[in-house]
């Protein structure tokens, strides 16, 4: 079968008829300046658009997150704090609670230490092994002035930590000693 042009194709080369001349002269009396629902209007001016809108806002800068705030601020300014606050309001009375750099206690080896004394002599140690949240963590814990007796990585499978695991944690773990709260 051989390619063959629509019958109702109108040759731009072919004579213009009268009925297709009409059709003609009703679109160009259209533009003329008649209104009609197939014609869109043009904008006046895109300034006058502009002004109408509200400008777009810039997105806002979010302020860091607590826990990529630098170590020693983190920790002094809302670890012991947060974590004070949580055993007090436990029941259990916080002696002293500070951040110190030095030796850990039985296993040696110079790290970041939140020592706090508990009532009732108790002590424990939350050691970070550099000054940075996400490094290795161990917690020491010791009763009756003693030397420390446990010692424990202390969250080792969690990838994000935050300040409300930290604090949760550690209070789990002091009430596995029977340490806070009503055992």
């Amino acid at each position: 079968m051989e390619n063959q042009n629509p019958t109702n194709e109108i040759n731009s080369r072919e004579k213009v008829t009268k009925p297709q001349s009409d059709s003609l002269d009703k679109t160009k009396a259209a533009s003329d300046g008649k209104k009609t629902s197939n014609t869109l209007d043009k904008p006046v001016s895109s300034s006058l658009i502009n002004q109408d809108s509200p400008a777009i806002p810039k997105k806002t800068v979010k302020p860091p997150k607590l826990e990529d705030k630098p170590f020693k601020e983190f920790i002094s300014n809302y670890l012991i704090p947060g974590l004070k606050a949580s055993i007090e309001d436990k029941g259990t009375v916080v002696n002293e609670i500070k951040l110190i750099e030095g030796k850990r206690p039985v296993v040696g080896g110079n790290c970041w230490m939140v020592f706090c004394e508990l009532s009732d002599e108790r002590k424990f140690w939350l050691c970070f092994m550099k000054d940075i949240i996400t490094s290795d963590k161990t917690i020491l814990l010791a009763e009756s002035n003693s030397d420390p007796s446990i010692v424990e990585s202390f969250l080792i499978d969690e990838k994000k930590i935050t300040l409300p695991l930290l604090i949760s944690r550690v209070l789990q773990r002091l009430n596995g000693q029977k340490w806070i709260g009503v055992n």
